[in-house]
């Protein structure tokens, strides 16, 4: 069967195709005003001959619902006296000195939150029934209301007994709406955020139904799943149920693909740089994708695990401007893929990419395989205009702007780094995305960073990433026990009973439950913190918590007593992947790479460079830098003082002379 990864950004969207003999690839430009029109269009130029076609499908149509504000009406049934939760929060604040600021960001109005009397207690005993006849007259309020378009119900202590929520559930089956219930989505404690997550995942079944119906209805004989946050892949029917679970999709197929590319060659420590052209994402995996479940989104706490991704809004078409102090800036706003970059054709604001165009580091023949040149003639007027502001030269705004960018990512990768206990002299750099390659250089040297890689075709390794993930969901159960006071076969019995669920779920979806391979982990605290820290199960998982505590926080006490929060449980089906093989010399033909020589301005200097085509590139080639190499999906500056050497997967493997 023929697998296609298909990963939407704000600029392109990428497609990566196997037919189980070659991959192909091919880039088109978003279409943000009707998302899914990309997809259609990219799948029917790819698959219009083949009979079957198995795809895996990463998207950002729940991030940007949320960070524009752009998600369903919903309302929300909770406790009697629990109704403000949502609003109230944690009371942390965000600034501690500003006095004015408004942290809060509400997912539904105060006059769509509605309560009826019940109460669990905290071991899920049934205190007071449900009133049923308040529950009815809170369907009618609902009813009567033809602007709501979803339902999320959260009740105290769910997590310990789903009884009263599913009984709710029940109820409101005789309205035609979209419901999610807490014990579904987020089966723990913390009120506040099992709320938010659950009003979350509500207010996206609308959209996320109506995305994938249309991508259904004008595609035929295919089978087709879509990424996770957590770096698996999930059935369509069960993402319109839960769509929260794919808020990350994207990003988090980069980070599977590096993952991979980075096993294969013996690297198990990388720093991931995902830069595309909209935003710039990164993440650490110290011998493993790391797994995050206190995630945040435009201040909405997101407690579902996902992988430990941290996002900037730098990119390709990320905006320069003069901010409100007549300093240059640049991003978080986007010219996206429509105007775009002002060299795309249609763009009026400089941007990143606009800059590398001025100074020579992009070849505008080459841009895309050469399917869609680049306007230089296009950028001189708005650089110079942009300079005389800043009283510096069009040369000088153009390296500004990247030094800018550069600085913002570094501090990015410093944040997930070295404020998290980790030297990333230890660390490989691996850079990707169709931007990623002009800045990783400039980057490894700013970090200490000893080696940097930039794998094959950079500007499709997200798709590349889905159709090498797994099939993955993550369980949970709060248990709140000190572990001085759990037996091992206590233990034992609350994982077991996850499993249940896990191969009763996986049946229904038509899987055979002896295929499934399971991660435990276990989130544990010191008696008396707030927080806690998600720790693999292993047979001294005590001492790795305490290590890793003092590896984050520079301190351990292996004295205190310790508490178990809750067990989590990853489910894995291992799906069929593209073979990568090495690459064998004798079977390359073997031609001149350097394709024509160009102007590069670099450090207030300008040099004559070689450009050389990556696709001719074999094994065991060598450049030393300046140059620039250009492919399909992306472009790579290798400054001056820096060497590059292709392996036999035609990964280029950068160091730089001072190393």
């Amino acid at each position: 069967m023929t697998i296609l990864g298909i990963d939407t950004g704000g600029t392109f969207t990428d497609f990566l195709m196997y037919d189980g003999k070659k991959i192909v690839s091919y880039k088109l430009l978003s279409t943000p005003e009707e998302p899914s029109k990309a997809i259609i269009d990219g799948i029917h130029y790819l698959c219009k001959d083949i009979k079957e076609v198995s795809i895996i499908h990463g998207m950002t149509i729940g991030t940007n619902a949320l960070l524009e504000g752009k998600i369903s009406r919903t309302a929300l049934i909770t406790t009697k006296g629990f109704e403000d939760i949502i609003s109230i929060g944690r009371g942390n604040r965000l600034d501690l000195y500003d006095i004015f600021i408004d942290s809060k960001n509400d997912l539904t109005d105060s006059n769509l939150r509605f309560s009826v009397q019940e109460r669990i207690d905290i071991n899920g005993n049934i205190l007071t029934p449900i009133n049923k006849e308040e529950l009815n007259n809170i369907i009618k309020l609902i009813q009567s209301d033809k602007s709501i378009e979803a339902i999320a119900v959260c009740l105290l202590f769910s997590y310990k007994n789903p009884i009263h929520e599913s009984i709710i559930k029940s109820h409101l089956s005789s309205i035609n709406l979209p419901v999610s219930i807490s014990s579904d989505i987020l089966p723990e404690y913390r009120e506040y955020e099992r709320s938010s997550a659950t009003l979350l995942n509500a207010s996206l079944i609308p959209i996320m139904n109506e995305y994938l119906s249309k991508i259904k209805k004008n595609i035929t004989n295919t089978k087709i799943r879509i990424m996770q946050s957590n770096g698996g892949s999930m059935a369509v029917q069960k993402v319109i149920e839960e769509p929260i679970h794919t808020i990350l999709s994207g990003p988090a197929g980069g980070v599977q693909g590096a993952f991979q590319i980075a096993k294969q060659i013996g690297i198990d420590k990388i720093i991931t740089v995902d830069m595309g052209g909209t935003s710039t994402d990164i993440s650490l995996c110290n011998g493993r994708i790391n797994i995050s479940t206190n995630n945040e989104i435009n201040n909405i706490p997101i407690k579902i695990p996902m992988i430990n991704i941290y996002t900037i809004g730098a990119g390709g078409g990320s905006i320069a401007f003069i901010d409100d102090g007549g300093a240059l800036n640049v991003g978080p706003l986007s010219a996206g893929a429509n105007p775009g970059p002002i060299c795309y054709g249609k763009g009026d604001q400089v941007t990143i990419t606009d800059a590398h165009l001025f100074l020579g580091r992009i070849v505008p023949k080459y841009f895309l395989g050469e399917s869609m040149p680049l306007r230089h003639d296009l950028i001189q007027n708005y650089f110079n205009d942009m300079s005389k502001k800043l009283n510096i030269t069009p040369l000088e705004l153009a390296e500004g702007i990247i030094k800018i960018v550069n600085h913002k990512m570094e501090q990015a990768i410093r944040l997930i780094s070295i404020e998290k206990g980790f030297d990333t002299k230890n660390f490989t750099l691996l850079s990707f995305g169709g931007a990623g390659g002009l800045h990783a250089c400039e980057l490894m040297k700013s970090l200490s960073i000893n080696k940097l890689i930039i794998p094959s075709n950079p500007g499709l390794l997200s798709a590349l990433g889905m159709i090498l993930s797994d099939i993955s969901k993550d369980y949970s159960k709060s248990i709140l026990k000190e572990l001085g006071q759990l037996t091992k076969d206590e233990l034992d019995n609350y994982y077991d009973s996850l499993i249940i669920k896990i191969n009763h779920d996986f049946r229904e979806e038509g899987f055979d439950e002896k295929n499934i391979q399971f991660e435990k982990y276990l989130d544990l605290r010191y008696i008396g913190q707030s927080y806690e820290l998600t720790i693999p199960l292993t047979d001294d998982y005590l001492n790795d918590f305490h290590s890793y505590h003092k590896q984050l926080y520079s301190y351990s006490n292996p004295k205190l007593p310790t508490e178990l929060v809750n067990i989590r449980v990853k489910a894995i089906i291992n799906t069929i992947k593209p073979p990568i093989h090495p690459v064998k010399e004798d079977n390359l033909k073997k031609t001149n790479p350097i394709i024509k020589y160009g102007q590069m301005y670099f450090n207030n200097q300008w040099y004559e460079i070689p450009i050389y085509k990556r696709e001719l590139l074999t094994p065991s080639a060598e450049i030393t830098g300046p140059a620039i190499i250009v492919e399909y999906s992306a472009t790579t500056f290798l400054p001056p003082n820096f060497n590059l050497k292709v392996d036999h997967f035609l990964n280029l493997h950068i160091l730089s002379k001072n190393h």
